[in-house]
C-alpha cells in the first residue's frame, strides 16, 4: 500500500517526499501572530439573549468560537482523549483490520485526508466512526481498547446534545426561529473523527487541516490570508470546544453568506503526538441546504443554490482539501 499509517510505532529518520509541500505552499509559522481576542461564548450564562447575541458576533466577525461551561462533564473528555491515545498505540496488525479509504464505510481507519486523490498528504492518521444511532453503529466499533465502545458512547451522546443546542442557539441568533435549522436539516446523524498525530520532523514542511480541542496552537484564517494562532488549553472551568461540531460550511449556507467559515490547521510537534476529535451533526441526506426565505427576500438573491446533503457529501470526498472549499461548487453562477 503506498500511503501506510503514521502510527505504526516507529520514528521516520527522513520525511517521507509525500509528506513534503512546495515551498510556497508551506505553512510560514514564523508569519502567524498569537492571537489573544478569540471568541469564547459562556453557555452558562442565565441571559439567554447575551448568548446568542455572542454567537451572532463570532460567526459574523470570525466563523468560529469556542464554548465553555458547555455541560460536557471534564471526565467524560478526558476518558475520551485517553481512549483515542490508546488506540492508536495498538500494534499496527490490530488497528490495519479498521483500515479503508472507502468513504461509505461507517467505521475506518485511514491517514492523511483524502489519500487517493492527495499528491501531498497530512501528517495525522484518523478513526472516523458512524455514532448515532449508537445501537446502529456501536456493534461497528472496535472492540479494542476494551472499554472504547463504553467510553466512546457516551462522550457521544453528551456531545450531541451539545451540538443540537448550538444549532438552536445559533438559529436563534440569524432571526429564526431556535427549532428552524434542526428542523431543516432533518433527522440529522453523527460522524466523529478521532485524529492522531504523531511527532513530526519539520513542522513548516506540513499541517493537517483539522479542527482540535488539544491544547496546542490552533491556527484561523478567516477574513485576511493571515493566519492567526491561540492556544485552546484547559481553562479552570474544563475543556473548552469548538463547535467545528457541526458543518459551519453548510450553516453559511444557511445564512446566504451572513456568517462567515474560516479555514482552520492543527499544527504538528517535533516531540510529541497529539490527540484531536471532532464531532459532526450530519443533515439527513434528503436534507436541502438553501438560504430561508426570511434571510434573502427572493430566490434570486441567494448566493448558494439548494442543495442535498448528500449532493454536498459525494462532492466533498470526491476532491482534496487543497482544492478550496467545497461550497464553492453550489455557487449561483
Amino acid at each position: 500500500m503506498e500511503t501506510q499509517l503514521l502510527s505504526a510505532g516507529f520514528r521516520f529518520s527522513t520525511l517521507p517526499p509525500s509528506y513534503v509541500r512546495p515551498e510556497p505552499d508551506r505553512p510560514k509559522l514564523f508569519e502567524v501572530a498569537d492571537y489573544h481576542n478569540a471568541p469564547i461564548v459562556d453557555l452558562g450564562c442565565a441571559d439567554r439573549t447575551f448568548i446568542v447575541q455572542q454567537i451572532a458576533q463570532a460567526c459574523q466577525n470570525y466563523g468560529f468560537f469556542q464554548v465553555i461551561n458547555h455541560g460536557v462533564l471534564e471526565e467524560v473528555v478526558e476518558k475520551m482523549l485517553a481512549v483515542a491515545d490508546e488506540f492508536f498505540h495498538l500494534p499496527v496488525e490490530e488497528k490495519m483490520k479498521l483500515y479503508s479509504n472507502d468513504p461509505s464505510k461507517t467505521t475506518r481507519l485511514s491517514t492523511s485526508s483524502n489519500p487517493p486523490k492527495e499528491t501531498i498528504h497530512n501528517w495525522r492518521d484518523y478513526l472516523r466512526i458512524h455514532c448515532h444511532p449508537l445501537d446502529k453503529y456501536a456493534k461497528e466499533w472496535p472492540t479494542n481498547p476494551p472499554s472504547f465502545r463504553e467510553i466512546v458512547s457516551n462522550y457521544c451522546v453528551e456531545i450531541r446534545q451539545l451540538g443540537l443546542r448550538l444549532q438552536e442557539l445559533i438559529s436563534e441568533s440569524l432571526g429564526l426561529d431556535k427549532d428552524y435549522i434542526n428542523k431543516t436539516l432533518g433527522e440529522q446523524g453523527q460522524h466523529m473523527a478521532i485524529n492522531y498525530y504523531p511527532p513530526a520532523l519539520s513542522p513548516n514542511s506540513h499541517t493537517a487541516f483539522q479542527p482540535t480541542q488539544t491544547p496546542i496552537p490552533l491556527q484561523f484564517s478567516s477574513r485576511t490570508p493571515k493566519w492567526r494562532a491561540f492556544n485552546c488549553s484547559r481553562m479552570a472551568n474544563g475543556w473548552p470546544l469548538n463547535p467545528s461540531l457541526m458543518h459551519l460550511s453548510l450553516i453559511l449556507a444557511l445564512s446566504n453568506t451572513k456568517y462567515k467559515s474560516s479555514w482552520h490547521r492543527a499544527v504538528v510537534n517535533t516531540h510529541h503526538a497529539r490527540i484531536s476529535v471532532a464531532s459532526f451533526l450530519c443533515p439527513s441526506t434528503s436534507a436541502v441546504i438553501k438560504a430561508p426565505e426570511e434571510l434573502i427576500g427572493d430566490e434570486s438573491q441567494a448566493i448558494y443554490r439548494g442543495y442535498t446533503y448528500a449532493e454536498y457529501y459525494d462532492k466533498f470526498w470526491s476532491r482534496n482539501l487543497d482544492e478550496g472549499h467545497c461550497l464553492e461548487l453550489f455557487k449561483n453562477t
